[in-house]
């Protein structure tokens, strides 16, 4: 992280029922795009005052431009349809309602739209404050395109996954370019697909699918690392790793040293964001793989609830933490967005801001 404040948010936060009213009214076609943008501008204004009042360096949209984190970002490249029913995936005791998002030819680039909505939020910027822009990882992607649903109709066009990967890549690279030229410097790939691949459940489900766990992961590094080759030098980019974040549920548990020795040790990205908030993320001891050119920031507050961390204990745990990797390279923030879908986590505004001031108090206390 650019900051010395050592305490961030991933992203995303709990949508206001103005913009859930507005997204409703704009699909149903009783408002223009033109009267929707100007509801999310004002909402995206407002968001962004209160983070700075929070003391954040980072600022960010809150997400307010999509329904979903990784969906919507996907629709913006050639060769990507979506439609609204088949896409749901099984969570924790509830099935989380996605788009069925596939290939209908060749992926490639085109003007991404998220491009004007990251110009909105650079506007925003202001002393101090630098304007963070949230993509879906490649590997995301990758996997998106991988599951069982979509692998047929992915096979029409790319026989094979290395093929698959490198127009990944390609589209990636040039929708990075796209936003380093319109002003970014800090770029964070959101990830699901480290969480999805750890544990014994994951293994098994792979398995099934006639897959080995060790290519998969060669793949998932391949696909991240290719995309981000040949960026500017001053751009930064980070990537956030969870299991899994809809409605307070997850998709996965287990702990991160099954992959360890490659998404901490050899993904090219400059700081790891780590989901830590309870006992399906494991120990801290995987720590010890970050390359020393990293930083590290620990998830420990939850997003899942709306009751406030002891703060000593968490303190505590950040002290356990750099057992592995030392305090100057850690940071802390909440364990994931608040909002990842529209449908947001299980806590109103009130509790959200209070779980970022608690990790405001923790690191002050911690770091200063």
């Amino acid at each position: 992280m650019a900051n010395k404040t050592h305490f961030d948010v991933v992203g995303s936060f709990l949508r206001p029922e103005e913009l859930k009213k507005a997204r409703a009214d704009f699909d149903a076609g009783r408002i223009s795009n033109d009267e929707f943008t100007k509801i999310k501008h004002e909402l995206i204004k407002h968001l962004v005052e209160k983070q700075k009042s929070a003391g954040l360096h980072y600022i960010t949209d809150g997400e307010y431009n999509r329904k979903f984190w990784h969906l919507d970002f996907f629709w913006g490249f050639e060769g990507i349809a979506h439609k609204n029913d088949g896409g749901g995936v099984q969570f924790a005791g509830e099935v989380a309602d996605l788009e069925a998002t596939f290939l209908t030819g060749k992926l490639s680039a085109k003007a991404h739209p998220f491009i004007e909505d990251f110009k909105f939020l650079k506007s925003l910027e202001s002393d101090g404050f630098e304007a963070k822009q949230t993509i879906p990882a490649p590997a995301q992607l990758f996997q998106q395109l991988l599951v069982p649903a979509n692998y047929e109709s992915t096979r029409k066009y790319y026989p094979t996954n290395d093929e698959l990967i490198e127009d990944i890549a390609k589209a990636y690279t040039e929708v990075i370019k796209q936003f380093y030229d319109a002003g970014c410097r800090t770029l964070q790939f959101d990830d699901c697909t480290w969480g999805a691949i750890v544990g014994n459940a994951a293994a098994q489900r792979y398995k099934s699918l006639g897959l080995e766990l060790k290519e998969v992961k060669e793949q998932l590094l391949k696909v991240n690392n290719l995309a981000i080759n040949g960026k500017p030098k001053d751009l930064q980019i980070n990537t956030h790793i969870c299991r899994g974040n809809y409605h307070s549920t997850y998709f996965t548990s287990g702990p991160y040293d099954a992959v360890a020795n490659y998404v901490f040790a050899k993904e090219n990205v400059n700081t790891l964001y780590l989901e830590y908030d309870d006992e399906r993320s494991g120990g801290f001891s995987p720590l010890a793989s970050v390359s020393p050119d990293k930083k590290v920031v620990l998830g420990l507050i939850t997003t899942k609830n709306s009751e406030l961390e002891d703060k000593q204990s968490v303190i505590e745990r950040i002290h356990e933490a750099e057992k592995y990797i030392s305090l100057e390279r850690l940071s802390i923030s909440p364990q994931c967005g608040f909002a990842s879908c529209e449908i947001g986590n299980k806590l109103t505004e009130e509790e959200q801001w209070a779980k970022i001031h608690l990790v405001r108090e923790i690191a002050e206390e911690v770091w200063n």
